[in-house]
C-alpha cells in the first residue's frame, strides 16, 4: 500500500453501541460516511477511542470489517491491534490484515513495561505476521511506560513498520524522531493540540479525536499546514482548540461520544467501566461545540 494514503487526517473512529451494549453496524456506518464525506484520508477504528479494549476479538473484527465495507476503498483503514502478550497481537494483527485492513496501529504493550530490547523483539513479532504496514502507538499516558525516542527509531529500522502515532505530548521528542527516523517512516501526532506544531516540525499528520465532530475543519487544518500555509491552518487550529481541549475533560471517548449525542449523530452509550459524562462537564462540552459551529 502506497504510505502517502496515511499522511494526513486519520479519524480515531468511536464505536457505536445500541443501549444493550451490542455493536450499532447502522450507527457506525453512517458515521464512517461523515468521515469520508468530511475529507479524512485514513479510518481507525477499535483504538482507544473506539474502546477496543472492552470488545471481543469477533467483534473488533466486525467493526474493522465494517470500516472497510463502507469505506471501500475511498479511505484507507488502520485498524487498531495492539496488548500485552505479543503472540496474540500478532494474531489479531494477521486477523485484522484477513477482514481487509490496509495499516495495523498498535499500541505498545501495557503493565509489563517492556525493556527497549523487549519492545523491539515485540513490534518485529507482530510486523513479521502482516504483509501490511504497522504503525506504533505509544501513549504512555494510556500504557504507563514511554517508548524513547531512541527506542522508537530503532523499532523504524524493523522491515514493515512504518510509522508511529505519537501522544506522549512531548514536542522535543517527537522532533527527536522526526530527524533520525528512516526515509518514508511517517510521524502522525496523537494529540488533536499538538498537530499544527508537529507538522511544522516535520510530521505528516494526525490521527485525531475532533475529526469524528469535525471532519471537515480537522483535515482542512491538515491539508493546510502540510502545504505551508499556515495562517490557513493556525486560523483553523485557534476555532477548534477549545474542543480539542474539551474532548479530555474526561476520560477519551467520554466527551466526544457525548458531543456526537448532542449533535444528533449518535448515542452515548458506553461500555464499562467508562460511564456517562459527568452532568457538570456538559455546559462546557455544548459550549465549545458552539463555539467551533457545529452545534
Amino acid at each position: 500500500m502506497e504510505l502517502n494514503r496515511f499522511r494526513g487526517t486519520g479519524t480515531a473512529l468511536v464505536t457505536a453501541f445500541s443501549e444493550d451494549g451490542s455493536i450499532d453496524r447502522q450507527r457506525f456506518a453512517d458515521h464512517v460516511e461523515a468521515q469520508i464525506a468530511g475529507g479524512v484520508e485514513f479510518l481507525v477504528p477499535c483504538g482507544t477511542t473506539g474502546e477496543g479494549a472492552t470488545m471481543t476479538p469477533q467483534e473488533q473484527l466486525e467493526v474493522i470489517g465494517l470500516a472497510v465495507e463502507v469505506a471501500k476503498g475511498r479511505a484507507a483503514v488502520m485498524a487498531g491491534a495492539g496488548g500485552n502478550k505479543t503472540d496474540e497481537v500478532a494474531g489479531r494483527a494477521r486477523a485484522a490484515q484477513e477482514v481487509g485492513a490496509d495499516a495495523i496501529l498498535s499500541v505498545s504493550p501495557y503493565y509489563n513495561k517492556p525493556t527497549p530490547s523487549g519492545l523491539v523483539g515485540h513490534y518485529k513479532a507482530v510486523a513479521g505476521a502482516v504483509d501490511i504496514p504497522v504503525f506504533v502507538y505509544n501513549v504512555p499516558g494510556r500504557t504507563g511506560s514511554n517508548v524513547s525516542a531512541d527506542t522508537l527509531l530503532r523499532i523504524a529500522e524493523i522491515e514493515n513498520v512504518a510509522g508511529v502515532k505519537e501522544a506522549s505530548g512531548d514536542l522535543e521528542q517527537m522532533m527527536v524522531i522526526i530527524a533520525g527516523r528512516p526515509r518514508d517512516f511517517l510521524v502522525l501526532s496523537g494529540d488533536d493540540a499538538l498537530t499544527l506544531p508537529a507538522i511544522a516540525a516535520g510530521g505528516d499528520g494526525v490521527i485525531s479525536v475532533v475529526a469524528n465532530q469535525a471532519p471537515a475543519l480537522m483535515s482542512g487544518l491538515v491539508r493546510a499546514a502540510l502545504a505551508g500555509d499556515m495562517a490557513e491552518a493556525r486560523e483553523i487550529h485557534y476555532r477548534l482548540l477549545p474542543l480539542m481541549q474539551v474532548n479530555f475533560i474526561e476520560s477519551n471517548p467520554i466527551p466526544v461520544k457525548t458531543a456526537l449525542e448532542y449533535m444528533g449523530r449518535g448515542h452515548a452509550y458506553f461500555r464499562l467501566p467508562l460511564a456517562p459524562l459527568d452532568p457538570g462537564h456538559a455546559e462546557a462540552l455544548r459550549a465549545a461545540l458552539e463555539q467551533v459551529g457545529v452545534l
